[in-house]
């Protein structure tokens, strides 16, 4: 039952905090504003309608009086006189009608009749077709029929200049409940901003800490979270190197003897795992200096002559590596860190593809992107973002010298957010990999 209602339900439910915030504060205002409005219209309208009978009783009271009093010929004269906007005098028996009276006109009939305080007979009927107006038929004391005819007015006009007012006032609800609902909001997509741009790498600004006492403290415990959650990944990078550096040593001492013995195949197996052993090291100690890129400062380097110097120094041992497309001009980075990051790239391509090729194109915005690409084996499609973390080899041999330690993308990434870029990775087009980074 549930599966079936939830879908319809954003139909008329917005999906958004900030909407429906607005939506709910709207709402109770403009029906505690229509209430109020419509207590103080009932309150008027009562109060007039109660005014203008009692004025109706007292006018008619006297008109019937000073028309019974006058003599028959001066009657006439009077007429226009005592009549007034919402009922007038008529001498003679008036128009035909039907004794059915709504109830307001049952009301006017009951004010007629103590108008008249019950000294002359009277008879209220309704005008057939016009549901409004009534006459009031009755005899005079000497015997000539006279009727009141009765068009009640609206007891409350409403002024010309209330619709306007009406207007500015939904207005300036609309416009306090914005300003609230914004006030409320802000302050959560600051905080949402933040959490998905947190970057423990990255050196950012602390979350602002002003404003209602709540929203300061959920800021301050933000940014004391994301100050912990540096201090336990540079912890942990510590303890890494410290492990790393202080294996040299036993490393060292075990290669020695190793040398020292006799030259038997159980010697030739111990000298291998060393060196598997040291590779390792290495590359911890790589990926916890890595993690401190940052120290290198920047300069401003030749971007082809940067390339063409990389790709010289592979081919110049044997190596397969060429570039394909290449930019003038030149870039601020950091070099040691740039060339780190190629190197890696280029390493991985040799291992698994046996040749790498370097690609730079420079984006409209200013962006480099440095692409080094290779025709091995492509990567799963879900894999890209894994193969990033520390220690995750898409090989899963253990064999080092084709699943590697590990390390090298990781090291790749640290080093390229320290100077401000990115990478990724990608299969290409016909087969092979990509590994792409993008200085701004």
């Amino acid at each position: 039952m549930s599966l079936d209602v939830a879908p319809n339900a954003s139909w008329y439910w917005p999906s958004t905090l900030r909407a429906r915030l607005f939506l709910v504060l709207l709402a109770g205002l403009a029906i505690a504003y229509g209430l109020s409005f419509s207590i103080l219209f009932l309150e008027r309208y009562m109060s007039a309608k109660a005014v203008m009978l009692g004025t109706l009783e007292t006018d008619i009271a006297t008109s019937i009086a000073i028309l019974d009093r006058l003599p028959a010929e001066e009657r006439a004269g009077w007429l226009d006189r005592l009549s007034r906007g919402s009922y007038r005098f008529v001498l003679g028996p008036g128009l035909p009608g039907v004794p059915d009276l709504s109830s307001r006109g049952a009301e006017v009939a009951a004010k007629i009749e103590e108008a008249a305080g019950h000294r002359f007979p009277l008879r209220v009927e309704a005008i057939p077709g016009d549901d409004k107006r009534l006459q009031a038929h009755l005899t005079l004391s000497d015997g000539a029929p006279l009727t009141i005819d009765v068009t009640p007015r609206g007891v409350m006009p409403i002024a010309e200049w209330l619709p306007y007012v009406l207007a500015i006032q939904m207005a300036l609800l609309l416009l306090c409940v914005w300003f609230a609902v914004r006030q409320v909001i802000r302050p959560l997509s600051d905080l949402a901003a933040a959490a998905d741009a947190l970057d423990p790498n990255r050196k950012a600004a602390p979350l602002s800490e002003t404003g209602p006492r709540e929203v300061a403290y959920a800021a301050r415990a933000f940014n004391a979270m994301r100050d912990r959650i540096a201090h336990y990944l540079e912890e942990r990078v510590q303890i890494l190197a410290a492990i790393s550096h202080d294996l040299q040593t036993p490393i060292t001492r075990m290669r020695l003897r190793a040398d020292m013995a006799d030259d038997t195949p159980e010697r030739d197996k111990l000298v291998q795992d060393l060196g598997e052993i040291e590779r390792l090291v290495r590359d911890g100690i790589a990926y916890a200096r890595s993690a401190h890129g940052n120290v290198e400062k920047t300069s401003r380097i030749d971007l082809a002559s940067f390339i063409d110097s990389l790709a010289y120094d592979y081919q110049d041992t044997g190596k397969s590596v060429s570039v394909v497309s290449a930019v003038e001009g030149t870039i601020s980075t950091k070099p040691h860190a740039l060339r780190r990051i190629l190197s890696n790239f280029i390493d991985n391509a040799l291992k698994f593809a046996g040749a790498a090729e370097i690609s730079v194109e420079r984006s409209e915005e200013g962006a480099v992107a440095i692409t080094v690409m290779d025709r091995g084996p492509s990567i799963p499609d879900d894999m890209p973002e894994a193969a990033m973390q520390p220690f995750f080899r898409l090989e899963q041999s253990r064999n080092r010298e084709t699943g590697g330690t590990g390390l090298g993308l990781a090291i790749a990434q640290q080093l390229a957010t320290a100077i401000g870029g990115s990478v990724r990775l990608y299969n290409r087009a016909g087969g092979g990999l990509a590994a792409e980074v993008v200085i701004r």
